[in-house]
């Protein structure tokens, strides 16, 4: 697995060159496939979904002043599947991004792993295909439940989930060994190599990540100091009374009850949402401002999409928050600004097929 007359000693050796443009070809579609998932999935399935477990929960509150257990329970079962659907949306859609990040951060490390070729490439081709099986088995997860598994309690879309999760962890144990036996090595060259040009871009991305970051970090803080300040509503005040009139047949409060709880339920998701998505695009531009030097556009074109994605980074998580006093107009300027990353990761894919053209071949 290591060998040390593999490593590169010249600027001329175009093999990490190579395995990094698998790691960031890899990373850059699954977070631009996962970001336009996440885009689909937010406007087409979340919000009939979450309507689809009010309207259950309402009918299931009707029939408490019955006694009607079997009905309730019904009621709270179609619940479960409405949970999970979106709970295997969600985690497709996250987990195609941040394996798309892992990517892009082994791109970054390469100079830094002391591996045989075979081994980098290996490792290459296996995390760039077990990263976007695993996702897809995911979403899998919901349609495919426990239909023909020999088990009563896992289904082959999970088993396939798992299965690539390890094969992730074991490329990722394979590349620890390779930082911890280079972490001695003279890795100049490579370095040199990998981060030559887009200088101007990758300040644009820099910056524009660090702004990011410091701002997801100061926006948790205030809400979770809000969330504990006392002033914030506790989601038990709001179930308490919902019971009370449930059982009194109270019709009237009771819909103003359930109006209550889907306003608190979506200012809690707008807020982490928001807060999660300053963060991600945040660590996004970092990582992208890495792998500029692979990109072979001009400076100017490099600048001009590291704008446009750290544009579109900022405004997301701002039209999420605007969700919140103006509904709709807030959900259209995140997907617009989210297009606009995503665009961007278009174009940089572009470029990384011409660099990959031009290098000629030479793996």
């Amino acid at each position: 697995m290591v060998n040390t007359e593999s490593q590169p000693n010249s600027g001329t050796n175009p093999l990490a060159m190579d395995v990094q443009r698998v790691y960031v070809f890899g990373g850059l579609l699954l977070i631009a496939a996962g970001m336009l998932f996440g885009d689909i999935f937010a406007m087409f399935i979340l919000h009939p979904n979450n309507a689809r477990i009010g309207e259950a929960m309402f009918a299931a509150s009707q029939l408490v002043p019955e006694g009607d257990v079997d009905g309730i329970m019904a009621h709270f079962g179609a619940i479960g599947g409405f949970l999970e659907n979106r709970g295997t949306k969600v985690d497709a859609h996250s987990h195609a991004i941040h394996v798309g990040y892992i990517a892009l951060l082994l791109a970054i490390l390469q100079p830094w792993a002391f591996l045989s070729s075979g081994t980098r490439k290996f490792c290459a081709w296996l995390f760039t295909i077990c990263a976007f099986l695993l996702p897809v088995s995911i979403f899998m997860i919901h349609y495919v439940g426990l239909a023909y598994s020999p088990w009563a309690f896992i289904g082959w879309a999970s088993v396939l989930a798992d299965l690539t999760g390890g094969l992730l962890a074991l490329v990722m144990f394979i590349q620890l060994w390779g930082l911890w036996q280079g972490r001695d090595g003279n890795t100049s060259a490579l370095t040199d190599r990998f981060g030559s040009g887009g200088e101007g871009a990758s300040k644009v991305l820099l910056l524009g990540g660090c702004l990011l970051l410091a701002c997801g970090f100061l926006y948790g803080v205030g809400y979770a100091a809000w969330l504990q300040s006392g002033t914030a509503v506790a989601e038990l005040d709001i179930l308490k009374p919902m019971v009370e009139h449930a059982a009194a047949s109270q019709q009237d409060l009771l819909a103003q009850d359930f109006a209550n709880y889907g306003n608190y339920q979506m200012y809690k998701a707008i807020n982490v949402a928001a807060h999660t998505h300053i963060n991600e695009m945040g660590i996004l531009l970092l990582l992208l401002s890495f792998v500029q030097g692979l990109i072979a556009y001009g400076e100017a074109a490099r600048r001009r999409w590291a704008m446009a994605a750290a544009i579109g980074a900022v405004f997301l998580p701002v039209g999420i928050l605007l969700e919140i006093p103006y509904g709709f107009v807030g959900s259209v300027i995140a997907d617009t600004a989210g297009f606009v990353v995503i665009i961007s990761l278009l174009a940089m894919l572009k470029g990384l097929f011409a660099q990959s053209g031009s290098a000629g071949g030479q793996s």
